[in-house]
Order: C-alpha cells, then sequence, then structure tokens
C-alpha cells in the first residue's frame, strides 16, 4: 500500500522552475513538497543525468541527440535560460548530485527511468546500481519501459518499483506481479473509478500524472487514488489532500 507523500512535485518544480533541475528541486522544496519526481537518463559515457527529452532544444540550448552528449558536452549547455532569465546559467544535474539533495533535505523521489531507445536494460541496471547507497524508504523507481524495471528488478530486487501506464492494459496485474511492483502509474485522464477500485483491491499503490486541476485532484482521491504528480505547485499544495 502506499505509505509515501500523496502530492509529488512534476520533474522537482513543476511549471515553476526549469524542469529536472537542481534548481527545480530547490524550488519543489521551498513551496513545502515532500515527495519529487525526476526522470533519469544514461548518455553514451555511462552518466547518469536528469533529462526528460531525447533531443535537445526544448529545456538545454544546442540541437541533436541526447544520445551523441557526453555529460562534458551536454553540462557545457544551458539548461535555464529557456524557463527564465532568473535561471540561465542552471546546468544538467547529475542524477548523483540531485539523490544528495533529496537525501539532505527529506525528500522523498519517485525516479522515473527514461532510457534513451536500444539502451533500456543498461539504463535500468545503471540506475538500480546508482541507488544501492540510498536509504530503502526514500526512492520508488518507475518506468514505462518494463525491459528496464526488469533490469532494475534482477539488480536490486528489495527496491520499489512502479509501473507507468498511459491507459491501464489489461495485463495489468500480471505485469505488476511479474516486476515485483508496489504501484501503478497512470494517466489521469484515461483512468476510470471501476479501474482505480480494481487497482486498490488488489493491493497495490495507484499515481496518477499529470494532475493540474484541483477539481480532478479532489474526484481521483475520492476514487481511491493514493497519489497525484502535479506540475501546478501554485495551485495543489503539498497538503491538499
Amino acid at each position: 500500500m502506499w505509505s509515501f507523500p500523496k502530492i509529488i512535485a512534476h520533474r522537482g518544480g513543476g511549471t515553476l522552475a526549469p524542469e529536472n533541475t537542481l534548481a527545480a528541486l530547490r524550488c519543489g522544496l521551498a513551496h513545502g513538497f515532500r515527495g519529487v519526481e525526476f526522470d533519469v537518463m544514461m548518455l553514451i559515457d555511462g552518466t547518469l543525468v536528469l533529462m526528460h527529452d531525447t533531443e535537445l532544444g526544448r529545456t538545454v540550448a544546442g540541437s541533436g541527440a541526447v544520445a551523441d552528449q557526453t555529460f562534458a558536452s551536454l553540462t557545457a549547455a544551458d539548461a535555464g535560460a529557456w524557463f527564465s532569465p532568473e535561471f540561465a546559467g542552471e546546468r544538467v544535474p547529475l542524477f548523483t548530485q540531485a539523490a544528495q539533495f533529496c537525501v539532505q533535505h527529506g525528500l522523498w523521489m519517485n525516479v522515473e527511468i527514461k532510457p534513451l531507445p536500444g539502451h533500456e536494460q543498461a539504463t535500468g541496471r545503471s540506475v538500480a546500481e546508482a541507488c544501492a547507497g540510498l536509504p530503502a524508504d526514500a526512492v520508488l523507481l518507475s518506468s514505462f519501459s518494463v525491459d528496464a524495471l526488469r533490469a532494475a528488478q534482477a539488480v536490486a530486487p528489495h527496491r520499489m518499483r512502479g509501473l507507468l501506464v498511459e491507459q491501464i492494459p489489461h495485463d495489468w496485474q500480471e505485469q505488476l506481479s511479474q516486476l515485483g511492483a508496489v504501484s501503478l502509474h497512470a494517466q489521469a485522464n484515461l483512468l476510470t473509478a471501476a479501474q482505480a477500485a480494481a487497482v486498490k483491491r488488489a493491493g497495490f499503490g495507484l499515481m496518477c500524472y499529470t494532475v493540474n486541476d484541483p477539481g480532478q485532484a479532489r474526484m481521483l482521491f475520492d476514487w481511491g487514488v493514493d497519489a497525484i504528480c502535479t506540475d501546478r505547485l501554485d495551485l495543489i499544495a503539498p497538503d491538499f489532500h
């Protein structure tokens, strides 16, 4: 069952700071959030960084594929100016930097494994290995990639895992059981009340993303959803539930 924060800051700072940066984590913390979600990707040199997109240009200055970047080349780019001049010069952080910040400040982490195409298993293994020294109750690994979660399971079977889906598949319970997962993370707009009830009856945690409307948040909690991930830290406070 779900014993973690019920309101989770999406990509650290939601719409209030440049996503997947230390500035975003500081923003979530400053707004009183005790749980944060962020994406972790493995570069070609094996470095684990906070990154969502597979192409440069949206949140990180430059052009081309992230798959062609090393940590040195990626951190030379600006990851904050796209958001506002206030964050100009913000850099892409290492996963270890983000994890250290969260542990230091008591932030629970939903670490989404975001593998580059063709690197699902390697990324899952690497992220699980990088979590080895982190408190057991401080991290939940999630991913849309079953292969990445399976690799993480092999490396760290006792590390908590959650399966990310858009629309809940018919074999969701079988997939969760095979992965040894504790939770299902579903797209809020595609979830039904009946599905939420079924997941809870089966004894799994249920988180929904990305919930930015307070009315929808209330409805989901009425359905029995355990937690929501939100961009609107200004509208859905950490004590909303």
